[in-house]
């Protein structure tokens, strides 16, 4: 996928991946910020963190945007 987010300097290819992965029975997602969030106990409680993460991260953004001005 060729793209490019607001906060990258140029465009580049981002590859999707699985975000999920499971770790001695515990799960974690990866971010593109870079990090491992968890451990979750389930698949589906990573999964709905996943959507509340991205939400987090959209209000921040829409926080730092209005402060701009």
């Amino acid at each position: 996928m060729f793209g490019q987010r607001t906060v990258d300097p140029s465009p580049s290819t981002h590859y999707r991946s699985e975000r999920i992965s499971a770790v001695n029975g515990q799960y974690f997602f990866a971010t593109r910020e870079g990090t491992l969030e968890g451990p979750y106990f389930t698949r589906i409680d990573a999964e709905r963190d996943i959507a509340l993460y991205i939400r987090r991260q959209q209000q921040a953004d829409d926080i730092l945007e209005t402060r701009a001005y």
